[in-house]
């Protein structure tokens, strides 16, 4: 894969796949640098304990080689 530096799958992790997916997923955003921001990805806001939390569940964003000049962008701001 061109740019692997930008991209490797972690696949003796525990957790691997995190999402159901039939492609490889990019682990190098294991957790989402995104999560405490208003992002691009696939996510929705869910009550628990009566606070809103951000579901990151069915999002692949942070996960697809593409998305990594965006996350990246979304960083330097």
């Amino acid at each position: 894969m061109d740019n692997s530096e930008k991209f490797f799958a972690n696949k003796d992790c525990k957790y691997y796949p995190c999402h159901s997916t039939s492609e490889d997923i990019n682990c190098l955003f294991c957790f989402c640098p995104l999560y405490n921001m208003d992002c691009p990805g696939n996510y929705i806001m869910t009550e628990k304990n009566g606070k809103l939390i951000k579901n990151c569940k069915n999002c692949l964003f942070p996960h697809v080689p593409s998305n990594y000049p965006i996350i990246m962008d979304y960083l330097r701001k």
